[in-house]
């Protein structure tokens, strides 16, 4: 080893975390096919042998931890919070990135929380340790910079400057354009159903670094704590870690090429994916073939009670939906709605004993984050500017008995 690279050794040991178209699109003669796009091929395992040193440079460790400590979170299995993550890695990180590097680290179990869904249900979250995190966004940073080109432009979920407000509207576009049925598909369990083989022989497909390989598989396989005991982890990838999204990514850009293959329009956000077609016929024709897809390529499950083909106006895309006639406009969703009351009515529920600027102050924030997402609608009232969400808003404060000109 040359002076050069036993410096360059010694700086990252030393690491001072303290600072901080076909089938059945030709098939309904014609009326949805589209321009194929250049479709992207995933990175091939050249020059991808040594990402694991790529993942322990300082500058990317210095940005993980960044983010852990801004998205902040709760403690894993062992308790350790946040904050105590910089002062554990100043002890022990030299262990650790030999362990990294040589491919032997081994994750620990991820916590299980339970939330409730607002439809009902609820969804099963699992949080890995702070460690774990810090080493999951570490990798994902890499892996994010290498795959995102790669992705279809269809893709709106979990990708830097791309958002939901974008994919609503995108598929606003294409009803527009007389594309007037949508296949909305619910995938069942989409993060609890991944099938870990087939996850894994997308991403060996792209990374021929093996002790990255072993240590996402291991990240996977993990387990889950629940009530003081562990059980092993066969499938899924849990929610509530950094490298969750960007691997549900993975999983779903087959769906997204072969949906591209086909010719379709479609627009698709992490789970969420809704299809455009001109005709109700050629829409259960998609829904068939496509759910097949799913089923046998993919090893998932459509949800069929949740899925339909349906006019637009008829569903909901990320909260909203979409007027009818000749000038579509997004609108709040009704559920989106009935959601926001629900939360309102939680709010001053717990108030007693409260004061009234405790109160407002948790309402003005709630609302506020509201209208940063809704106030993307379209549908201010007759005869006026005020939005949906502003008159719902100075409503319902106006029965708790606060008069406000509050602006959101």
């Amino acid at each position: 080893m040359n002076l050069e690279s036993d410096k360059r050794l010694n700086i990252q040991l030393r690491l001072d975390f303290s600072s901080a178209p076909t089938g059945e699109a030709r098939q309904a003669g014609r009326e949805d096919i589209e321009s194929h796009s250049v479709v992207n091929e995933p990175e091939r395992p050249a020059n991808t042998s040594r990402i694991m040193e790529e993942v322990c440079e300082r500058t990317n460790l210095k940005e993980a931890l960044r983010q852990v400590r801004g998205n902040k979170g709760s403690a894993g299995v062992d308790r350790m919070t946040v904050d105590q993550l910089g002062d554990y890695l100043k002890q022990h990180w030299p262990a650790i990135r030999e362990q990294l590097l040589n491919g032997t680290y081994e994750p620990q179990p991820v916590r299980r929380v339970e939330i409730p869904k607002p439809d009902g249900g609820v969804r099963k979250l699992g949080i890995p340790t702070v460690l774990d995190r810090f080493i999951q966004q570490a990798v994902m940073q890499v892996l994010q910079k290498r795959w995102n080109p790669t992705f279809s432009q269809h893709s709106y979920g979990f990708r830097p400057q791309r958002s939901a407000h974008q994919a609503v509207a995108q598929a606003q576009r294409y009803i527009a354009q007389g594309y007037g049925w949508v296949i909305d598909l619910d995938l069942e369990k989409f993060f609890d159903r991944v099938n870990h083989d087939k996850l894994m022989g997308q991403i060996a497909k792209r990374v021929e670094d093996k002790r990255l390989l072993k240590l996402i598989r291991a990240f996977l396989n993990a387990g889950v704590m629940e009530n003081g005991l562990v059980s092993p982890s066969v499938e899924g990838t849990p929610q509530g870690g950094p490298l969750s999204p960007l691997l549900s990514n993975i999983v779903l850009d087959e769906l997204d090429r072969e949906l591209e293959c086909r010719g379709h329009r479609f627009v698709r956000y992490a789970d969420d994916c809704n299809i455009y077609v001109r005709s109700e016929r050629a829409g259960q024709r998609v829904m068939e073939s496509i759910s097949r897809f799913i089923t046998q390529k993919l090893k998932l499950k459509v949800n069929e009670a949740k899925s339909a083909v349906a006019r637009p106006q008829e569903r909901k895309f990320l909260g909203f939906s979409f007027t009818a006639g000749p000038d579509i406009r997004r609108t709040i969703a009704p559920k989106s709605l009935e959601r926001f009351k629900q939360r309102i009515r939680e709010i001053t529920r717990t108030a007693k004993g409260v004061s009234i600027k405790t109160i407002m102050e948790e309402l003005a924030l709630y609302m506020r984050g509201w209208r940063g997402y809704f106030g993307f609608c379209q549908t201010p009232e007759a005869g006026g500017s005020t939005s949906p969400l502003e008159k719902h808003a100075k409503f319902l404060l106006a029965l708790i008995g606060v008069q406000s000109d509050m602006t959101f």
